[in-house]
């Protein structure tokens, strides 16, 4: 495997520890945090980039940081398998705007 890939692996991890602990702390609830995060995933898919040009497999590519964190964020803290929480994203991701 990639060793750049493992990095984003851990760092993926890392940041939805730093979220947990944020939700834990009282700092941003869990709804503040998927809010954050379904802003960051319309960034990445928005209208204002030139995605027309990008196959789909590229959207989700670009869509998978912060769908990882929305998964990872409504899961138990102790849950925090890369594996399984990247499973969830490919099965509750919807359709691209072009495949509706």
């Amino acid at each position: 495997m990639n060793n750049a890939n493992l990095q984003l692996e851990g760092l993926y991890l890392a940041i939805a520890a730093i979220t947990n602990a944020l939700e834990a702390k009282g700092v941003l609830t869990k709804t503040e945090i998927q809010d954050a995060l379904k802003r960051a995933e319309q960034a990445a898919l928005g209208e204002d980039r030139s995605i027309e040009d990008l196959s789909p497999a590229h959207r989700d590519a670009m869509a998978f940081p912060a769908r990882f964190l929305m998964v990872a964020n409504a899961a138990p803290a102790e849950n925090l398998s890369f594996y399984a929480l990247a499973k969830q994203v490919g099965q509750t991701k919807g359709p691209h705007n072009d495949q509706r």
